[in-house]
């Protein structure tokens, strides 16, 4: 869901798929999607490459495991304080070979300046800090598979950001959507039995946080090379996430001694599959895949999340959630279909 903003920049003014929580690009869920017309002439016979297919299938399968992945590291890690290792390590990796893409043929003012650290550390905070973030804190209590069902709403969120912020109308068939993903969410929010239901608001905020930072990157100076801005964002995304381990006590119960191995081993697939692999096979298949269908990840991955959760970690969603989930997958389906016939 990270690169999207910077990919406006090279392929045109059209919307973007924007990437998961972790993940998106550096997040793990989906998120809003839009469409960018037609593909440009001569590109076309790339489309069909098995390599990119091959790129939207990571995707798929990576991001939507990231939850999971999350679910088993909270586990013995303070959640915070587990995204901030995850995207400060993520950015440090990739950072360096951003940089050096294009070598000595890229000039000295294409590397960022202080503008651009200024806006990807926004969109760092907002997507990362704490639309990520507040996944992580969730999930020390909602199984994988309901937090990415309830991270499925980012769309519905950034379309209500892009009508305030940028007063993009809505037309009868988004205002369908949303009120379809309207119904939706108070299904999945509905307190089931003695369960709390101040995790799943923290999701939700979280969501919004997520829809609204993606509208803004739009009217931000951010790279126009999508690894670096990711990679920009994850670093200061992961500083944020520092400081708000610090201010709740995190780091002083972050132990490595009592981290258990399997939580070790889901932070090294947060930060490699999950982060730095699944973030670099989302640009390849932006640039040769029809945006729409790089989009598919939006409602893909939260399938995933339930399958795995239920194959891996023995999760069993109830009837109502389910529903719930179904209801809001269906909103996003139909707010990206109608997106694409009205892009730009």
């Amino acid at each position: 869901m990270l690169l999207s903003r910077r990919q406006r920049a090279i392929d045109g003014p059209a919307e973007r798929p924007s990437g998961p929580p972790g993940a998106y690009a550096a997040h793990a869920g989906p998120g809003p999607a839009g469409h960018a017309g037609p593909p440009p002439a001569g590109r076309a016979g790339r489309l069909a490459a098995p390599g990119a297919w091959a790129a939207l299938l990571v995707v798929w399968v990576f991001w939507g495991s990231t939850f999971v992945a999350i679910r088993v590291g909270v586990e013995s890690i303070p959640p915070l304080a587990m995204a901030s290792l995850r995207y400060l390590a993520a950015g440090a990796l990739l950072f360096p070979m951003a940089s050096r893409a294009g070598g000595a043929r890229r000039p000295v003012a294409g590397r960022p300046g202080l503008a651009q650290w200024l806006g990807t550390a926004v969109v760092g905070t907002m997507l990362l800090a704490f639309g990520n973030g507040a996944a992580c804190y969730a999930e020390q209590t909602l199984p994988a598979g309901f937090t990415a069902l309830l991270i499925a709403t980012v769309p519905i969120w950034m379309v209500i950001a892009d009508r305030v912020v940028n007063g993009r109308a809505i037309r009868p068939a988004g205002w369908l959507a949303l009120g379809i993903g309207v119904a939706g969410v108070a299904i999945l929010s509905r307190p089931q039995g003695h369960e709390s239901v101040f995790p799943v608001l923290v999701v939700l905020g979280g969501s919004l946080s997520w829809g609204t930072g993606s509208v803004l990157a739009s009217r931000l100076p951010i790279p126009a090379r999508p690894l670096l801005g990711s990679a920009m964002e994850m670093l200061c995304g992961g500083l944020v996430l520092a400081g708000l381990a610090a201010a709740t006590g995190e780091l002083s119960r972050l132990d490595p001694g009592h981290i258990s191995g399997r939580s070790w081993l889901a932070l090294l697939y947060l930060i490699g599959p999950g982060s730095l692999l699944a973030m670099t096979c989302y640009v390849i298949a932006l640039r040769r895949l029809p945006t729409a269908t790089v989009s598919t990840y939006a409602y893909v991955n939260p399938v995933v999340a339930i399958a795995l959760g239920a194959l891996l970690l023995g999760e069993r969603l109830t009837l109502i959630t389910l529903l719930g989930g179904a209801v809001v997958l269906v909103s996003v389906v139909l707010l990206l279909s109608s997106r694409a016939r009205h892009a730009p």
